[in-house]
C-alpha cells in the first residue's frame, strides 16, 4: 500500500509538470517555437553547459569542506559522484535528490546521513538567502518593468480588486497562526511524555546529527574559501543564462539585468516540487522575458533550450556518478566482508 502511494504521488506531480507544460504552450504558434528551436546557435549553449560543469565541480568541492568540517573527511570525488546522483534523482523524485545523495555518500564513504543531511540542509539555507538578495537587487533595478507585469499582464487587471477585499487573506493568515500556536501548546504539554518514547528519541537524534552539519559552515577552517567557491557557483549561474541569450536573434540584445532577472526567477521555479522543475521553470523564464519585451513564443524557446540542454547534461553526467557510485560500493563491501 505504502508503494502504491509513493508511485501515485510521483505520477500526480509528474501530471502536474506536464498539465503546467501545457499551460506555458497554450495558445502559441508551435510551428513558430520549433522554428526558433531549430535556428538556435548551439555554439552558445555548448559554452553554457561547459560552464555548468565548472559549476558542478566547485559545489561539490564546497559540500567536501562542509564535510570536512563535521570531522567526517570524504574523497573529493566520493562527494562529486554523489552530488550529481541526486541532481539525477531530483529529475524524477522532486525534492528527494538531496536525501539520496545522503545515503549514496553514506554506501560509499560511511558518512552517517543524518550529518551530510545537516551539510545539505545549510546549503540550501545558504542558496535561499543569496536567492532573496537576487530577488531583492532585481526588484530594486527593475521594480516598475515587473510590477506591471504582474498587475496587468498576469493578474489581467484584477489587483485592485484583491487589494480592495482583504478579509479572505486575514482570516486565512489568522487560521495559520492559531493553527501553529495550537500545534506548539500540544507539543508543550505532551514533552514529558514524548521523550519517553522511542521513535521520539531516535528522532531527536537524528535532529542532532542533523544540526552539527547545519553548524558546519561555522566550524570551518577557511571560511573565505567557503564564500569564494558560493560565489563562483552562482557566478557560473549567471552566465549560464545570461550567454544563452546569445543563442536566439530575439533575446540577443538582452542585458544584464534581464540575465539576473532570469538567473533569479528560474532559480525559484527551479525549487518548485516539481520534477526537475519541469513546467514552473518554463512558465517563470517565460514571464521574465515577457517583461522584457520578448515574444511568449521566443521566451518558451529560450526555456525549453536552456532547460533541456540541462536536464540531458546531469542525466549524462549523473548517470556516470550512478554507476562509479554503485562500483566503490560494491568493492567497499567486498573489502568489509573478506
Amino acid at each position: 500500500m505504502k508503494n502504491l502511494l509513493t508511485v501515485l504521488k510521483y505520477a500526480l506531480l509528474l501530471a502536474l509538470s506536464g498539465a503546467l507544460m501545457a499551460y506555458a504552450l497554450r495558445g502559441q504558434d508551435l510551428s513558430r517555437i520549433g522554428h526558433y528551436i531549430a535556428t538556435a546557435n548551439y555554439l552558445w549553449l555548448g559554452l553554457t553547459m561547459l560552464l555548468s560543469v565548472l559549476g558542478y565541480l566547485s559545489r561539490a568541492y564546497r559540500w567536501q569542506m562542509q564535510l570536512t568540517a563535521t570531522r567526517n573527511p570524504v574523497k573529493y570525488w566520493d562527494v562529486y559522484h554523489a552530488m550529481m546522483v541526486g541532481y539525477l534523482a531530483n529529475i524524477v523524485l522532486p525534492r528527494m535528490g538531496e536525501v539520496i545523495r545522503c545515503s549514496v555518500l553514506w554506501r560509499t564513504s560511511k558518512v552517517p546521513v543524518d550529518v551530510s543531511l545537516g551539510t545539505v540542509v545549510t546549503e540550501r539555507v545558504i542558496d535561499v538567502l543569496v536567492l532573496l538578495g537576487l530577488l531583492s537587487t532585481i526588484l530594486v533595478l527593475d521594480f516598475n518593468r515587473f510590477w506591471t507585469l504582474v498587475t496587468d499582464k498576469l493578474m489581467g487587471g484584477n489587483y485592485d480588486a484583491m487589494a480592495r477585499n482583504r478579509t479572505p487573506l486575514l482570516i486565512a493568515a489568522g487560521i495559520a497562526v492559531v493553527l501553529m500556536l495550537g500545534t506548539f501548546f500540544v507539543l508543550l504539554r505532551n514533552l514529558e511524555r514524548l521523550r519517553q518514547n522511542a521513535l521520539f528519541a531516535r528522532v531527536v537524534t537524528f535532529v542532532k546529527g542533523l544540526l552539527a552539519g547545519v553548524f558546519s559552515v561555522l566550524k570551518m577552517e577557511r571560511k573565505m574559501v567557503f564564500l569564494l567557491h558560493t560565489f563562483f557557483t552562482w557566478l557560473v549561474y549567471y552566465l549560464m543564462d545570461y550567454l544563452a541569450f546569445f543563442c536566439f536573434p530575439e533575446t540577443y540584445n538582452l542585458d544584464m539585468r534581464a540575465g539576473l532577472a532570469v538567473l533569479t526567477f528560474g532559480a525559484f521555479g527551479m525549487a518548485a516540487p516539481v520534477s526537475g522543475g519541469i513546467g514552473t521553470f518554463h512558465i517563470l523564464v517565460q514571464s521574465v522575458l515577457l517583461a522584457y519585451g520578448i515574444s511568449l513564443e521566443a521566451g518558451i524557446a529560450y526555456a525549453l533550450v536552456v532547460h533541456g540542454a540541462q536536464t540531458l547534461l546531469v542525466v549524462l553526467l549523473g548517470g556516470i556518478s550512478f554507476v562509479i557510485s554503485m562500483m566503490t560500493a560494491g568493492r567497499k563491501q567486498l573489502t568489509v566482508i573478506s
